[in-house]
């Protein structure tokens, strides 16, 4: 399927979150997308993210192929304006332009709403999560060694992080 003609974005809704939730399964079982190990209930992924800035992309059959979406970096106001961000795609639909449509959609939504620096922490064997955030802008910062246990394994993250051109000049 052709996902760059076949699916639209639009907001992220409660609704679409046991798609968003299988999808999200999906990057934890890899083992190279999150360092969660189980996803959360609707009500906890809800309050652990911003309110706007959410996107699933929707196949004409209705089926989420992805889901892009935004969490506060800190609870201090001075970093109001930098947010994490989050993105996955339906193992079916990896490869085909979706992650890239999903990203874009989350930047042009983020500097609407006064976001000035989005970032972006990826375990380094995920080339493909690197590979397509340095294709929507974002630079690689450093890498952060050892900077959590997955499955008791030390892991090393590349932080990346891309700043707005429009927002917090």
């Amino acid at each position: 399927m052709d996902t760059l003609t076949k699916t639209i974005l639009q907001p992220l809704q409660s609704e679409h979150y046991p798609q968003v939730k299988a999808i999200y399964e999906q990057g934890i079982a890899t083992g190279n997308a999150t360092f969660e190990t189980t996803a959360p209930t609707w009500e906890t992924w809800n309050m652990s993210h911003l309110p706007h800035s959410r996107f699933v992309a929707l196949t004409d059959a209705g089926e989420v192929g992805g889901w892009a979406a935004l969490s506060p970096v800190s609870g201090r106001c001075v970093y109001g304006g930098v947010a994490e961000v989050s993105v996955y795609v339906h193992e079916n639909f990896r490869g085909q332009g979706l992650g890239a449509r999903l990203l874009n959609q989350l930047i042009t939504e983020s500097e609407a709403n006064g976001i000035w620096t989005l970032q972006a922490g990826i375990f380094k064997e995920n080339e493909a999560s690197v590979a397509l955030h340095q294709k929507c802008g974002f630079r690689m910062v450093g890498m952060r060694e050892r900077i959590g246990k997955l499955h008791g394994k030390w892991r090393d993250t590349i932080l990346l992080e891309r700043r707005s051109n429009l927002v917090g000049l």
